[in-house]
């Protein structure tokens, strides 16, 4: 009754279905962990925003990364904007999507160590072989506060493109820009949470840590299709069963109808 799963159509249909089944569930599980990792992420930026403000210097360094718990932590620093060694980084959006810079000025410290502070976004206005229209940094000693950001790094989605243009750059990292400020650098930088009064660049809005995504959804998903698909199979089987029983028994009668010795 069943021996046409023995065809080799059958044999083939029945292993691609056997084969399916754990790599659904496989691609289910994989988008389950990343639902955790978004959910474990927006739990350590709500923390990280949420704890109180402390020095810089405190959770970084120079030559030492930010550490993951770190990131996004609010932190204060205290110095002198350093408006020669101000640059800006290219292809960043603003809050509306816009195309421009960011603009990088280091603060200097009073033991002469340096951060490097993401003032906000200026809109792009001309050519991008010439320096932006950039509202200066205030003047004299200032104290900032902002998210404690780690440094880029070439493959985490911004291309390190060499030949660029005077005071522009692609990766805001601390260590480049020591070696160009010849002093040294804290690790990260500092993302402005605020801008002072007066005309300034535009500041980074704040990370969104509420939206979980679609991973969960995507999971089930998958391994909905993979319930599917044994199922599936069944409903095919049985089809091709009574399609087979039902040419058999048509073939049956036509032979009972037709003439002897025909």
């Amino acid at each position: 009754m069943y021996r046409f799963l023995l065809s080799r159509q059958w044999v083939i249909t029945t292993v691609v279905a056997l084969a399916l089944v754990p790599v659904m569930i496989k691609l289910g599980f994989w988008q389950l962990h990343r639902h955790e990792q978004r959910v474990a992420r927006n739990d350590q930026v709500a923390r990280s925003l949420a704890a109180d403000p402390v020095p810089v210097g405190e959770l970084t360094a120079p030559g030492r990364a930010v550490p993951k718990k770190d990131v996004w932590r609010t932190v204060t620093a205290h110095g002198t904007y350093d408006r020669q060694g101000e640059v800006v980084v290219r292809m960043r959006t603003g809050n509306d999507g816009s195309q421009g810079y960011f603009v990088l000025t280091p603060l200097v410290q009073a033991d002469g160590t340096a951060v490097l502070v993401n003032r906000g976004w200026v809109p792009a206005g001309g050519p991008q072989t010439t320096y932006p229209d950039v509202p200066p940094a205030p003047a004299g000693t200032v104290t900032v506060t902002g998210r404690l950001r780690a440094d880029e790094q070439p493959g985490q989605g911004v291309k390190d493109t060499r030949g660029l243009p005077p005071r522009q750059v692609m990766l805001i990292n601390s260590e480049r820009q020591a070696a160009q400020l010849h002093r040294p650098v804290l690790g990260g930088y500092l993302e402005l949470a605020e801008a002072p009064a007066g005309r300034q660049p535009q500041p980074v809005a704040a990370p969104d840590h509420s939206s979980i995504g679609p991973h969960m959804a995507y999971a089930v998903q998958w391994w909905l299709f993979s319930a599917f698909v044994p199922v599936g199979w069944i409903i095919l089987v049985r089809r091709e069963r009574r399609e087979r029983a039902a040419a058999a028994a048509g073939e049956t009668t036509a032979a009972a109808a037709a003439p002897a010795g025909a």
